[in-house]
C-alpha cells in the first residue's frame, strides 16, 4: 500500500475520492537518438522511441482531460507522425470533446496545447507563470521559443478574453482528490497533476519527467527552462505520489509496457492499475 502524503481531499460525504486514469497515445517518435533525451548521454546507451499521449481522468461524476496534444498541422511542421490525432482518439474512447468541461494544460508546448478550439465548452486550467512566460520577453530568444507554436498560445489568449481561462498560482485544487502542482524547470511553469486513485495517489508528471531513467538517473531531459527547478521537481514527484510507482512520466514508452491497455483500445492504458513491475528508485 502506497503511504499517501499529506492533504487528501475527500468528498463532501468524508469518502476519499477516487478515479480512474487513462494514458491515450497518439503518436510515437521512432529511434531518437540518445542525446535527445538526456542532458548527459551515455554513448553506450541506444537511441529509444519517445511516446506522445493526452490523459483523461475519470470519476465522481466528472471528466477531466489532462493536455490536449498536437494535431495534423503541428505534425507536418515539426516533422513528426500522428498514430491518430488526439480529438480522434478521444472520440474513440468513447469520450466526445464537446462533453469535456475542465482542461488542465501542465505547460504550453506545442505537443500539450494544441487543439484548444476541439474544445469549445471546456476551462483551461493553467499556470500564471507559464502564460507570462510563454507571453513575454524569453520568447525574443529562439532557443527558448523553439518548442511553443505561437498558433496555440495566441488561441489560448484568445480564450483568456473569451473568459475560458483559469489561471493558477502555485499549487491548488480542481476537484476533491484531483490538485495541480507548480514545478517548473522544464517549462517555466509547468504543472503536474495529482490523482486519487483505488491503488495510491498517481502523480501525471507530463514533461516534469520525460522518462523515468530522467528521475532514476537524474539526468535532466536537455529541453529546459530552469535545470535546478527540473531536478527539485523529481524530488517533489517523488512526495506527491509516496514513490516512483506512483509517478506516470510524459513520454515514455515503458508506460505501455507497465500499464494494461484498455480491450479494444490497444493505445490506451489503465494508470489506475498497479504498475506490472516494480521500478528502481536508484
Amino acid at each position: 500500500m502506497v503511504n499517501r502524503p499529506s492533504g487528501t481531499a475527500a468528498t463532501s460525504g468524508g469518502a476519499v475520492a477516487q478515479y480512474e486514469i487513462f494514458a491515450l497515445r497518439y503518436a510515437t517518435m521512432r529511434n531518437r537518438a540518445i542525446f535527445q533525451n538526456f542532458m548527459f548521454p551515455d554513448a553506450h546507451e541506444q537511441a529509444s522511441d519517445l511516446d506522445y499521449f493526452v490523459w483523461v481522468i475519470r470519476g465522481e461524476g466528472r471528466t477531466v482531460l489532462v493536455d490536449t496534444g498536437f494535431g495534423e498541422v503541428a505534425a507536418q511542421e515539426r516533422n513528426r507522425a500522428l498514430t491518430i490525432d488526439p480529438v480522434e482518439a478521444l472520440r474513440r474512447f468513447g469520450i466526445d470533446p464537446l462533453a469535456i468541461e475542465d482542461v488542465v494544460i501542465t505547460h504550453l508546448h506545442y505537443d500539450h496545447a494544441g487543439n484548444l478550439d476541439s474544445f469549445p465548452n471546456a476551462r483551461f486550467h493553467v499556470q500564471d507563470r507559464e502564460v507570462s512566460y510563454a507571453t513575454g520577453r524569453c520568447m525574443c530568444h529562439r532557443a527558448l521559443r523553439h518548442p511553443f507554436s505561437v498558433t496555440d498560445v495566441t488561441t489560448l489568449v484568445r480564450h483568456v478574453y473569451g473568459g475560458r481561462v483559469v489561471f493558477h498560482d502555485g499549487d491548488g485544487q480542481l476537484a476533491p482528490g484531483i490538485s495541480l502542482h507548480l514545478i517548473g524547470g522544464h517549462s517555466n511553469g509547468l504543472q503536474v497533476v495529482r490523482v486519487e486513485t483505488a491503488r495510491g495517489p498517481v502523480v501525471l508528471a507530463s514533461d516534469a519527467a520525460h522518462f523515468y531513467d530522467n528521475i532514476i538517473k537524474e539526468n535532466p531531459f536537455p529541453i529546459v527552462s530552469n535545470v535546478g527547478e527540473m531536478c527539485e521537481g523529481w524530488r517533489e514527484l517523488k512526495r506527491l505520489a509516496g514513490g516512483i510507482d506512483g509517478i506516470v512520466p510524459g513520454h515514455d514508452p515503458l508506460v505501455a509496457a507497465l500499464y494494461p491497455a484498455v480491450a479494444g483500445h490497444p493505445d490506451a492504458f489503465m494508470l489506475h492499475q498497479p504498475p506490472q513491475q516494480q521500478l528502481p528508485s536508484k
